[in-house]
């Protein structure tokens, strides 16, 4: 089977699991034990994605070989495989842009960026040279001009694109038809992890409203330690955010809910919880005869392998409709792994359109035109 050669912007954490996952379900591990969703898809395994180049612009990871850097600070997610062999891709030092919060300068050098003294590579030229297939976009959020540059370079250097965070692209008209005039796949945008904050409120919120209860109001709070909540104590990068995870969840009721009577984004960043993520869920309604209800839920997830969990499927999805010649934004991948698809879906129906989607039992252009429930 072929390679699928992966090109990734942002060798932060998510991007530190996404590589040491690929490595810890190699050397005949048991491709059935915990965490992995598909052993396989379209024929590639995990241990056909290969690294092929790395975008950064940390001081602590560029010019470091891409074994190095996923460990180098200010990552700070679990060492779940320590024997990622080096693989001789060399960080390269990528366009800043908007990609670096002012008040990052603020916050010890361990948990916050450290921008290099370096000149920013010719990113199309290397994406070129690299032959890569597929762009991981890992930026911070709230990066709009930088992910905007980084989809220009992949549009150029025609490679698929999985873009991880919540800068709408594939969920933009105008955007997803670049990429399907290009005959080039995107999957996005703003990526639901395995079993996180997300898909946890979306289950419960489709489960009131599928029993007849009635919510009237639901708050969801997350806190972490990690550089991605650093990040986005400035406020203002939140604003795709919001709407992202906000949308996820209403998009399960029949009637959504008045925005006054909803809140749902991140709430802190606290630093000794490290990579691990707590959210706090309430939902508040009634029940049969107009009784008062309500649920609270804690969830304590590890946040970057939740992430990549989902981000190696998407990738042999992305890879799987290059080779199927698909362009555009990948409608069904994008419903079951994303929070901002182009179009939402109940979970359940998502995941029939996304296996539908690996067997070739149904086109793009179906799913995109009706529904499996209709």
């Amino acid at each position: 089977m072929a390679k699928i050669k992966l090109a990734i912007v942002g060798v932060g954490n998510c991007a530190s699991a996404l590589v040491q996952g690929i490595f810890y379900y190699r050397n005949g591990r048991d491709l059935s034990s915990a965490g992995l969703l598909h052993p396989e898809i379209g024929g590639y395994r995990l241990e056909d994605i290969e690294v092929v180049v790395a975008f950064d612009v940390d001081e602590r990871k560029v010019g470091r070989d891409v074994s190095e850097a996923i460990f180098a600070k200010p990552n700070c997610t679990k060492t779940f495989c320590k024997d990622v062999p080096k693989l001789n891709v060399e960080v390269q030092m990528g366009n800043i842009l908007d990609g670096v919060p002012a008040h990052m300068a603020d916050y010890p050098a361990e948990r916050a960026f450290r921008v290099a003294d370096s000149k920013p590579v010719d990113v199309v030229k290397v994406l070129k040279e690299s032959g890569a297939d597929v762009l991981v976009n890992y930026l911070p959020v709230g990066s709009q001009q930088a992910t905007e540059f980084y989809m220009e370079a992949a549009l150029e250097a025609g490679c698929g694109v999985v873009n991880c965070i919540p800068v709408f692209i594939a969920s933009d008209k105008k955007w997803s038809q670049r990429f399907k005039d290009a005959g080039l796949p995107i999957v996005g945008d703003d990526i639901k992890s395995q079993l996180g904050a997300t898909i946890t409120h979306r289950v419960l919120t489709k489960c009131f409203n599928d029993r007849g209860v009635k919510l009237e109001r639901t708050y969801q709070l997350n806190t972490a330690g990690n550089t991605d909540f650093l990040n986005m104590l400035e406020r203002s990068r939140l604003v795709s955010k919001r709407v992202s995870k906000t949308e996820a969840v209403q998009s399960q009721l029949d009637e959504p809910l008045d925005d006054k009577n909803i809140h749902i984004g991140p709430s802190d960043f606290i630093y000794w919880q490290d990579d691990n993520k707590v959210c706090f869920i309430r939902m508040e309604g009634r029940q049969f005869g107009d009784v008062p209800f309500n649920l609270e839920l804690r969830l304590s997830v590890e946040d970057s392998p939740n992430s990549a969990g989902i981000v190696v499927d998407a990738i042999r999805c992305c890879k799987l409709a290059l080779d199927r010649e698909i362009g555009g934004a990948l409608k069904a991948p994008s419903a079951f792994m994303m929070k901002h698809p182009p179009q939402q879906y109940a979970d359940w129906e998502a995941r029939q359109l996304l296996e539908a989607f690996i067997s070739e039992a149904i086109c793009e252009e179906t799913v995109a035109a009706e529904s499996l429930s209709s």
